[in-house]
């Protein structure tokens, strides 16, 4: 997202400060839409979420650290002084930690995703900065929530029920009883238990886990694509044995209307 964070930032000296509210939705929507598409998420997660997750502050701050940065370079040459790379540098640092300071403040109270960014708001500096760990489509589902879970489902249109098919507790499936609680998946939970080296797995000692090791994202990544596409078969295998063959066109038509939802 690289190219287009440079082009929608193109000359914001000029124009950072004087953004209307209008200006800001531009921004978010085509920061969003680069955010699903670099976490390989869902189309429904939220701009706070996808950003976070992407690592990738919002335009809007970005904009009005530049604007101060070309400001402060401004004053400098007009009073003639001049400053060695070092100094430039140390600028740049401090403007963005600036940035992601106003960003934790603005996440503080997110309009969805509270789950995720609950669980990587404590960590964000590292969560960014790691050198290590690239998302997948099903890992992002796991961690956004927005995937093959009974509760989103029924909320796209894909479900009757948001009750999890796979064990008989009669619990909402959802990323989080995917993750801890499915019986279903005691065997590769207990795998990802020995990578991780402890039994909690609330989704923030997992984000912590990931930052902290490569190994341990590896182990993550592989617990989701071993269950998300178990539970994706599932899915299928349960819509063709049960519907009816005129249901079944509906819902094949809700599938692809669903299929907008997910990324390209």
């Amino acid at each position: 997202m690289g190219i287009v964070r440079s082009m929608a930032l193109y000359g914001s000296p000029v124009w950072a400060d004087g953004l209307t509210a209008p200006n800001v939705a531009l921004l978010r929507s085509s920061q969003r839409a680069m955010a699903i598409r670099a976490i390989r998420g869902y189309r429904t997660i939220s701009f706070e979420a996808a950003s976070l997750l992407a690592g990738s502050p919002p335009w809007d701050l970005e904009a009005k650290a530049l604007a101060s940065l070309y400001r402060w370079r401004g004053e400098l040459a007009a009073r003639g002084e001049r400053y060695p790379p070092r100094v430039l540098e140390a600028r740049r640092t401090e403007l963005r930690r600036d940035t992601i300071t106003e960003w934790k403040t603005r996440l503080a109270q997110p309009s969805a995703g509270h789950a995720i960014i609950a669980a990587v708001s404590p960590v964000m500096e590292a969560w960014i900065g790691r050198g290590h760990g690239v998302l997948t489509f099903r890992l992002t589902q796991v961690l956004s929530g927005h995937g093959c879970f009974g509760k989103y489902l029924l909320r796209i249109g894909r479900e009757q029920t948001s009750v999890c098919h796979h064990c008989d507790g009669g619990l909402e499936d959802t990323a989080r009883h995917t993750l801890e609680e499915c019986s279903a998946w005691a065997e590769p939970r207990r795998e990802l238990i020995a990578v991780l080296g402890g039994t909690d797995l609330s989704l923030s000692t997992v984000i912590q886990a990931m930052v902290d090791s490569e190994s341990a994202w590896d182990g993550v990544a592989s617990f989701c694509e071993q269950v998300m596409l178990a539970k994706e078969a599932a899915e299928r295998e349960r819509e063709s044995r049960s519907l009816p063959s005129r249901r079944r066109r509906a819902n094949r038509q809700r599938r692809e209307a669903a299929a907008d939802l997910r990324p390209p």
